[in-house]
């Protein structure tokens, strides 16, 4: 699954982030969200979406390989993460963050909820292969 963005279309009212949160994190709040919004200040009404494109980077930098490749999507072994950050500070697209409550990241699993909930479509997914879609 790939997703598409179209920061055009968004208007920030960040309902991708509470469906993340609730999807993945069991909380109800935007703090706890695997993608980032951006406000591009001055310009009013302009946003720009960020999300995940499971570089590997994060994967890369983590000294205790708690991040891992499984099923072409990069997972959290949260039993071997010791929240020293290495993964956050490696992220280039800044979306990665660490969860505040238990210190691990917040990693994307590619659930598609955020464009399943977009009211204007700015994300939307396109399934790279009927693999995935079957997964």
């Amino acid at each position: 699954m790939e997703f598409i963005l179209n920061h055009d279309l968004c208007s920030g009212c960040r309902a991708c982030l509470l469906a993340c949160s609730v999807a993945n994190f069991k909380a109800i709040t935007t703090a706890k969200a695997a993608l980032r919004i951006e406000a591009r200040f001055p310009a009013p009404g302009v946003y720009r979406i960020h999300v995940c494109d499971q570089c590997g980077q994060c994967a890369e930098a983590c000294p205790e390989e708690a991040i891992v490749l499984e099923g072409g999507r990069y997972r959290l072994h949260e039993e071997d993460c010791i929240g020293c950050g290495s993964c956050v500070e490696a992220c280039p697209n800044d979306v990665l963050r660490l969860d505040p409550d238990t210190e691990q990241p917040l990693l994307c699993t590619r659930c598609g909820e955020c464009a399943a909930i977009c009211p204007r479509d700015a994300i939307t997914v396109s399934w790279d292969s009927a693999e995935e879609v079957n997964a």
